[in-house]
């Protein structure tokens, strides 16, 4: 198994880091699965020390900063899912919610810290909208039954444009995100590549404040938003008939 370097330069492109030769077949390490990697492993160790933090808690004294702000966090999180998605239905994906929450939010805000945001990815934004599909539609067969089938063919000469409107749905979420976040990573690095040295110190900080951060929250919003509605449009209603 043999390994290649790739030059590390601004690049609009996924690039490859590392390159496998693993059975005959080339494998690539590539940016994303870096910038995915160390996300994963920020959000476990937080969770580990968020996890110590409770279990090592006395309550007979007033809790630390740290444990406060992921009380803060948690109660956040609940709210957002509950008002969205109803009291019946939305505790049971508030820890989803949450987790996809801040996976988004770090992925989209990567470039402050030096990496290629994971969502710039296209393979990694249609996975998340695959799996808001996923969610939708296990939640209408478990609700709603057969009635979450037969209602696409209902009118039956309009069945065509329901079924294609249930497929665009995971591409709809998936677009929207990769093009909003690739637009920003394209933009940075033409900065980075036309602007004098003396430049980079000052102008990219604001590019990266309103594109990495600012968007980035207004994108992470915006899926997490439109996928609880889209789960939530599933769930059994009184009011609908076969």
């Amino acid at each position: 198994m043999g390994t290649e370097r790739f030059a590390g330069e601004i690049s609009i492109g996924v690039n490859g880091v590392l390159r496998y030769k693993l059975f005959g077949q080339e494998v690539f390490l590539t940016t994303t699965h870096i910038g995915m990697t160390l996300i994963t492993l920020t959000l476990l160790i937080a969770a580990l020390l968020v996890n110590r933090a409770v279990r090592r808690a006395d309550w007979r004294k007033q809790p630390g900063r740290f444990l406060n702000g992921a009380e803060m966090l948690v109660e956040a999180v609940d709210r957002f899912t509950l008002g969205n998605m109803g009291t019946e239905h939305g505790g049971a994906f508030a820890n989803y919610i949450g987790t996809l929450f801040l996976f988004l939010m770090l992925s989209n805000m990567a470039g402050v810290f030096g990496l290629r945001s994971p969502t710039a990815d296209y393979g990694v934004t249609l996975a998340l909208g695959l799996l808001t599909f996923f969610l939708i539609h296990y939640n209408g067969i478990r609700y709603q039954k057969a009635k979450h089938v037969t209602k696409l063919f209902r009118p039956f000469f309009l069945a065509p444009i329901q079924i294609i409107g249930e497929i665009a749905v995971p591409l709809s979420l998936s677009l929207r995100l990769f093009g909003n976040v690739l637009s920003g990573t394209v933009l940075i690095a033409l900065v980075y590549g036309l602007l004098p040295r003396v430049l980079l110190l000052v102008l990219p900080a604001f590019l990266h404040a309103y594109l990495d951060v600012f968007s980035g929250a207004v994108q992470t919003y915006v899926f997490c938003m439109l996928t609880m509605v889209f789960v939530a449009q599933t769930f059994d209603r009184r009011d609908e008939t076969l």
